[in-house]
């Protein structure tokens, strides 16, 4: 009998979860609460072991066409005075495939390899859960009911479902002590497939043109002592917080704040992680952000929740029994995520430096780039990390597994 899974969530780690569970022959529904795939947003990068499973779905042409060859990185002082520029493949540990690509352009190619595969409910989201006996019982806010044989969470940061079954994020968040707020204004400085990091003690403007040549991102990123709950669900909110913050800003900031207040594309949130003691409760299993969110600090979010979405069917697929499947898949993924989060640590003081100090400190490493790239001192440890796992092989029926 085809066994049935619900994948919550339609942005990477859920479309890349369905494709690997309808190849395994899965009967699979992704529910997704956003009327349709979310398309722009900001660069993202798949690495290391994440380009190995984007080959073997078949769509590595497709991903490095996405390519955004990126140039320099320059940083400035508050008052937009140059320290130096650095060819930003000095400071990734670049490699091996590697690839930055606009977020939007990894979700289409996504969607594509799963849409005539696969039910597709946008615009609707689980309300209720009943883990039972035979399968889990699903209400969508919509009113409709099913059930399956497995429910799977890759519905982000903030997930509703792993809420329903594990309780209130709280109990799993672990903030990294910075806010920020992303959206596109336009290319007014002309840039070209670069970026530009203006930094003051404790706040960062960046802009970052990735092709666009009428448009580019704009983040203010800032450190905050305990996160600012009241805003989350309140976009104005939102706006006069970043605004405060910003306040006297130099260089582009004021036609940042300004383009901010009128963005229609304004996203806002904590720069946090996801520390849980288990990843699945009965029939019920948790993937990518949902599970362990590295924060955007270690620049691996959408990497390893590839990794982890790959682990997961495959390890679902080779056994019928789905405790044995989801204890596999966490102990095969559990050290390369908790290696990936590590990534972050430290990383708050290199986006925001607190003190002068820190922000001179900063500069001198970025004039030290060159150098410690050439003394593989520089992008070293993400080199290792981000390969640290070796794939598996799943047989396409799922009976067979190596690696």
């Amino acid at each position: 009998m085809t066994r049935t899974a619900l994948v919550s969530g339609a942005s990477i780690a859920g479309p890349a979860l369905a494709y690997w569970l309808n190849r395994y022959g899965f009967a699979v529904t992704v529910v997704e609460k956003a009327p349709a795939v979310r398309g722009g947003g900001y660069p993202i990068d798949v690495r290391g072991t994440a380009v190995e499973v984007i080959r073997r779905m078949g769509r590595y042409e497709q991903l490095r066409a996405a390519h955004l060859h990126m140039g320099r990185m320059t940083f400035l002082r508050d008052d937009g005075r140059r320290v130096t520029s650095v060819r930003l493949d000095r400071l990734g540990g670049a490699g091996g495939g590697d690839t930055e690509l606009p977020r939007g352009a990894l979700t289409e190619l996504l969607y594509e390899a799963v849409r005539d595969d696969v039910d597709l409910r946008f615009g609707d989201s689980i309300a209720e859960l009943d883990d039972r006996a035979g399968g889990v019982g699903v209400r969508f806010a919509s009113g409709d009911a099913a059930e399956y044989d497995v429910v799977l969470a890759a519905d982000g940061l903030h997930s509703t479902t792993r809420r329903l079954v594990f309780g209130p994020e709280e109990r799993f968040h672990r903030y990294l002590g910075h806010c920020f707020a992303g959206f596109e204004m336009p290319n007014r400085l002309g840039l070209d497939r670069e970026g530009v990091i203006s930094t003051a003690p404790g706040r960062t403007a960046v802009l970052y043109a990735a092709g666009n040549p009428d448009r580019v991102h704009a983040f203010l990123s800032f450190g905050r002592a305990e996160p600012p709950y009241g805003a989350f669900a309140d976009p104005a909110a939102q706006r006069e917080l970043v605004a405060s913050v910003f306040a006297g800003g130099g260089w582009e900031v004021p036609r940042m704040i300004a383009a901010m207040r009128t963005a229609d594309d304004l996203f806002f949130d904590v720069v946090s992680q996801i520390r849980m003691p288990a990843w699945s409760r009965g029939r019920v299993a948790l993937v990518g952000d949902a599970a362990y969110a590295p924060s955007f600090l270690s620049g691996q979010g959408s990497s390893i929740a590839l990794v982890g979405a790959y682990l997961l069917a495959g390890e679902l697929a080779a056994t019928s029994d789905h405790r044995a499947a989801f204890a596999a898949y966490e102990q095969r993924m559990r050290p390369f995520a908790e290696a990936n989060q590590a990534l972050a640590d430290g990383g708050g003081v290199a986006v925001a430096p607190a003190t002068r100090r820190g922000v001179w400190l900063r500069h001198q490493t970025m004039r030290a780039a060159p150098l410690l790239a050439r003394l593989g001192g520089l992008g070293g440890r993400v080199t290792r990390v981000k390969s640290a796992l070796v794939l598996p092989g799943y047989a396409a029926d799922g009976a067979v597994r190596s690696g």
